[in-house]
């Protein structure tokens, strides 16, 4: 009887196997599956934690306690403390565009350059920052920029005639601090933007010119930038992004604890409120308000460089 049943048995084990294969090769089902992971992280970290934040933005989260509020979360947005963080933030973002645009273009285009000795060791030396530890190297340009008359730039100031300053007391310095710290680590990042924009810019191109006379400036102007335009855009958009969500940069000098809220962000804000004093329904409507801002700004900055027109594309 044993000999029956895997006499029996085999055939129907070969014919599940290849309805299987058929199912997995399917070109119709293929698809689905090679998208099914991204969809499902898609859902379970994405979709999902934005509608829950939804929710508990009209709701006063407590400890034991969870009830419906109405919009009262996003009328006590209306102090002073989230406009100084909101201010604080766009200031942050705007200084960050005005150095991790044009320098990462202009350092990119000399790297890109056949004039340029030891490319490949510049290219890397500029990559590494990203690698490393936004609090390890918070830590160090603390170190330099202490407020004691011993410390790195205090003591070159007093060398050179100059006060020492209190770095990390000061509205204006704390900025600069911030603003040094993003842009020794995505500096080399956006250049690796550039260089990638570059490659495909057609060398005949610049050959042409050249032949018709054209300066390097010329060419940079009427070549090189309309061709990296989408890079720019790109590089842009991510950048805004980045700005409105930063938090390293300020809770590695403060804590989230700056003198006068001069290092306060709206993730910051998002992280005091939520976190610190478990109010998770005020921090999730100040993390809503966070989202359609930077919706509305990255819309605006793709509509005023023509990213929605078709003769753009």
């Amino acid at each position: 009887m044993k000999i029956v049943k895997t006499e029996i048995r085999e055939p129907n084990i070969k014919l599940k196997n290849n309805r299987l294969k058929q199912l997995f090769y399917s070109k119709k089902l293929a698809p689905y599956l090679f998208v099914a992971p991204f969809i499902l992280s898609f859902l379970v970290f994405f979709l999902y934690p934005i509608i829950r934040t939804i929710i508990m933005s009209f709701q006063s989260v407590l400890p034991g306690e969870v009830s419906f509020i109405g919009f009262e979360n996003y009328q006590r947005l209306l102090n002073p403390t989230f406009f100084k963080a909101l201010l604080n933030t766009a200031e942050y973002t705007f200084w960050t565009l005005l150095i991790l645009i044009p320098l990462p273009l202009i350092l990119a285009v000399l790297l890109n350059s056949k004039l340029v000795m030891f490319r490949n060791l510049f290219r890397a030396a500029f990559f590494i920052p990203a690698l490393t530890s936004t609090i390890v190297a918070g830590i160090i340009i603390r170190l330099i920029f202490g407020e004691s008359d011993t410390a790195m730039m205090n003591s070159l100031l007093i060398k050179l005639g100059f006060s020492p300053q209190a770095w990390m007391s000061n509205e204006h310095t704390a900025m600069f601090l911030m603003v040094l710290l993003a842009s020794w680590r995505w500096l080399g990042v956006n250049i690796l933007y550039y260089l990638a924009g570059l490659q495909n810019v057609p060398k005949e191109i610049y050959e042409a010119a050249e032949m018709d006379g054209a300066s390097h400036f010329q060419k940079f102007r009427h070549i090189t930038l309309p061709s990296l335009k989408p890079v720019t855009i790109y590089v842009l958009t991510i950048s805004i992004i980045s700005g409105f969500r930063m938090f390293e940069e300020s809770f590695v000098f403060w804590q989230n604890n700056s003198p006068g809220d001069i290092g306060l962000t709206i993730v910051g804000y998002i992280y005091q409120q939520g976190l610190a004093y478990n109010d998770l329904g005020f921090g999730s409507a100040i993390g809503i308000v966070l989202l359609l801002i930077i919706l509305v700004i990255s819309l605006l900055s793709l509509k005023l460089t023509g990213s929605f027109n078709k003769e753009a594309d």
